[in-house]
């Protein structure tokens, strides 16, 4: 058996079911009213009751003014309980559940507030949260955004020190090959130098054989004289028929040569009676410059001019020319001789006697320019050296025989002198110790 009033005032309504009782209020169209069983059901806990208004839509909480509805609807049920005389024990105990009810709905709706403001404390606290992490979304934003610039300032470095790498790479190829080039220059210059030593000690076995070619003024001297000697003797076979084949063409080519080789032997000679080969006087001057003027119309100063004026003495003693000049000389003297008439020749202290026993002018010309020959060359072989006793005994020799007019005895000695100097091979050993010293 059960009765159900409603009272609905002000949005408060109250029901009463058989032992239940069950009032509320309604906040919004929403909200689902709250049911309240009987107060031998033991109550819900705090812990499992916050845990459900956290996981369910939040209950409607009875306000005072439920409670004070609630109050004017006891009376109406008191009314309704007096009338009813048999549920008046019933609306006693009733009366004692609901204000247990209503005690225990007090401390739920404390709860309730205080879990309540523990959501909006959770609330704040999320917003609060959510403001932390847009800070720190915007913070890994800036964060990312440093380290985008970061890496791409990295990889530009990269890019930057791969050129550079590129770049030292084609440095060091340049590198190699200039070296490789310098080594190719070095070992051409090495060749050069190579080269150069040799082409040196070419010029200098060049210049020592050019040297050697050369004459000196001394060897060119001699070989002015020696043309002169081959100009007077092919002038002479010439002049008296000697080698008449011969002579002329022999005469034309040396006399071109040594154009005076008597005044030049003459010279040579006078300047070896003298004390210094260097003696500085107007005549030496003269006779100096004889001798270069004879240089300087041949033209030449190397050996080779030796060499033809040996050959020329060489051909002209193998056809005994000077030989055949001097009998023709003397023939001609005797001739003259005997052409003298025997009364003639047997007067005492006649001048025929005595021109028969004198030397014809070309007589006297040829002893007097070989002793002017062998004057020059005994001096020669004193200054080098070659067998200086007899070479000065000899120069003295010719020296003081200079001194008065030759003789017919004077024209044997000065054969006798050639044919000592040509034994002792004074012209050869001068030539040897010229070049000994060069």
């Amino acid at each position: 058996m059960f009765v159900v009033k409603e009272t609905n005032k002000d949005d408060h309504f109250c029901f009463v079911i058989g032992d239940l009782i069950v009032c509320g209020n309604q906040f919004s169209r929403n909200s689902p009213a709250v049911s309240v069983r009987a107060s031998q059901q033991p109550p819900v806990p705090p812990s499992k009751l916050s845990q459900r208004n956290q996981a369910t839509v939040p209950l409607p909480v009875v306000t005072p003014r439920n409670q004070q509805t609630e109050k004017r609807a006891l009376p109406e049920i008191g009314h309704l309980s007096a009338k009813d005389s048999k549920d008046q024990h019933e609306a006693s105990a009733l009366q004692d559940e609901l204000d247990m009810l209503q005690e225990e709905n007090e401390s739920i709706l404390e709860k309730l507030r205080l879990e309540d403001e523990r959501c909006k404390e959770a609330e704040a606290r999320v917003r609060e949260l959510e403001k932390q992490v847009t800070s720190l979304g915007e913070g890994v934003s800036l964060e990312a955004k440093l380290l985008s610039r970061k890496e791409a300032a990295l990889r530009q470095r990269e890019a930057a020190l791969k050129d550079a790498r590129q770049n030292r790479e084609g440095a060091n190829k340049e590198t190699t090959a200039l070296r490789a080039q310098v080594e190719s220059a070095k070992q051409e210059a090495a060749g050069v130098v190579a080269q150069l030593q040799v082409a040196e000690s070419e010029v200098n076995a060049l210049r020592t054989m050019t040297h050697r070619m050369i004459l000196t003024p001394k060897e060119m001297e001699e070989v002015v004289l020696k043309r002169c000697w081959l100009a007077r003797y092919w002038g002479l076979a010439a002049r008296y028929g000697i080698c008449s084949d011969i002579a002329t063409s022999k005469y034309e080519y040396w006399s071109s040569l040594a154009p005076l080789p008597f005044e030049i032997v003459l010279s040579a000679g006078q300047k070896a009676k003298e004390e210094s080969w260097e003696k500085d006087s107007e005549e030496s001057e003269k006779r100096s410059q004889l001798v270069q003027d004879i240089n300087d119309l041949t033209g030449e100063g190397n050996i080779e001019s030796m060499l033809s004026v040996e050959m020329g003495l060489k051909e002209l003693a193998s056809l005994k020319v000077e030989v055949s000049i001097t009998l023709t000389l003397a023939q001609l003297r005797l001739a003259n001789t005997f052409r003298l008439s025997d009364p003639e020749l047997k007067s005492p202290g006649g001048p025929k006697l005595l021109e028969a026993l004198e030397l014809s002018p070309e007589e006297s010309e040829d002893v007097l320019f070989k002793e002017a020959w062998l004057t020059y060359f005994w001096r020669r072989a004193l200054s080098l050296g070659i067998d200086v006793d007899i070479a000065r005994e000899r120069l003295q020799f010719w020296i003081s025989r200079s001194a008065h007019s030759p003789s017919s005895h004077d024209a044997m000695e000065v054969e006798q002198g050639l044919t000592e100097l040509r034994k002792r091979r004074i012209e050869r050993r001068l030539w040897e110790a010229s070049r000994s010293n060069q």
